[in-house]
């Protein structure tokens, strides 16, 4: 078998780029996919992977992913990285709008790529052996709810749901399905577009927080638990900083031990 390919949504930045990165760093051929072509073609000069400029709230858009995909080689693990959140309002307050940003691009996104891109894993186990992989990226969000979490806690709860149903559909297939659910990520864009651009706002939130984790730090997660040996199957990562015991239990003095 020759070289393994994934795809990687969400790569025009954070923890989407990192992964891209560190995929090609361990000699995988990537498709990063985004938005933005702007970044795609810096990431593609920067780490030799393809791209591929697509908007997955539409199903347009990931219909032709996947017809790149399909007539360019085989399909061997996805990671489903895109999402958001929008604001840290109530549930009374929030906007519905908002709510079905959050849910289009963490719930439905994910939903249409795995449903486009699993014929084309089975294809590759078909005609390699082996095994595949879907890693969809989550939050602890998705597991604890929090005072402001409202739609994002909403959304994340419902793909984690996904991650779980789907793991029981595809039991009897060799792939593996594998939610990493990250804590607090510092990372250049989640913040900004939270809070509508604010740049204090989203500063704000990791402030004296010792060394919250970084967006390397989750793509080395997601990496590692695609390499392992192939029956082995992480169904579920939580990784917080060690400064965060929870969603909202989180240090903002220097860690050390009490007297």
């Amino acid at each position: 078998m020759g070289t393994k390919r994934v795809v990687v949504t969400g790569a025009s930045s954070g923890i989407g780029a990192a992964t891209v990165r560190l995929f090609r760093q361990r000699g995988w051929d990537v498709v990063g996919v985004a938005r933005r072509a702007d970044r795609l073609a810096a990431l593609q000069a920067e780490t030799g992977a393809r791209v591929f400029t697509a908007d997955l709230t539409r199903q347009a858009d990931v219909d032709a992913l996947r017809d790149f995909l399909a007539s360019s080689g085989p399909v061997h693990a996805l990671v489903n990285n895109a999402g958001g959140a929008v604001g840290l309002d109530t549930v009374e307050d929030s906007k519905v709008e908002d709510w079905a940003w959050m849910f289009e691009i963490n719930v439905l996104a994910v939903k249409r790529v795995t449903s486009a891109l699993l014929p084309l894993l089975r294809a590759a186990i078909r005609a390699e052996g082996g095994a595949a992989d879907i890693v969809t990226v989550t939050s602890i969000a998705g597991h604890v709810a929090y005072l402001g979490g409202g739609g994002y806690n909403a959304a994340k709860f419902a793909a984690h749901a996904l991650m779980e149903v789907l793991r029981l559909e595809l039991n009897g297939e060799p792939i593996r399905v594998i939610e990493v659910a990250p804590g607090m990520v510092q990372t250049e864009e989640f913040g900004l577009v939270r809070f509508n651009g604010d740049a204090e706002k989203a500063a704000a939130a990791y402030a004296g927080v010792p060394n919250p984790l970084t967006a390397e730090d989750i793509a080395e997660t997601i990496v590692s638990s695609v390499e392992r040996p192939a029956h082995v199957n992480l169904d579920l990562i939580v990784i917080k900083p060690l400064a965060q015991a929870a969603p909202t239990r989180i240090t903002r003095e220097p860690l050390a031990p009490k007297n």
